[in-house]
């Protein structure tokens, strides 16, 4: 049974920075992409940064320069740098495992991430 448990959200100012981090447990195949996703109040949810298996990334424009995706070797714990919060960025996070465009096979329980002006 694979889970997928997020931490590291919180309140911060616009402007600071917030790492997610995402511990992966269970059988993932080492073939699957690795994703953060968001959620805000009353939009659709988006997809924030995407991660290969073979370590190639992807950042819609919104969030490109300012968040970095990442993994350990293991490929176990996934993790989302996000420098310059704007509040626009407040959302609840979600990881992923085995992205496929917007959907997954796995999800997390979601992180929320408010940033104040």
């Amino acid at each position: 049974q694979v889970q997928l448990v997020e931490s590291g959200g919180g309140l911060v100012q616009a402007g600071g920075s917030l790492k997610l981090s995402c511990a992966a447990s269970g059988y993932i195949s080492n073939n699957c992409a690795m994703g953060w996703f968001r959620q805000a109040p009353g939009k659709e949810r988006e997809q924030v940064s995407y991660i290969t298996s073979l370590g190639t990334t992807s950042y819609p424009d919104s969030v490109k320069g300012r968040f970095t995706v990442s993994q350990n070797n293991a490929r176990n714990t996934l993790y989302l740098q996000m420098n310059n919060l704007k509040t626009d960025d407040t959302a609840v996070y979600y990881c992923a495992a085995c992205v496929y465009g917007l959907a997954a096979s796995y999800w997390g329980q979601g992180t929320q991430v408010t940033v104040s002006s």
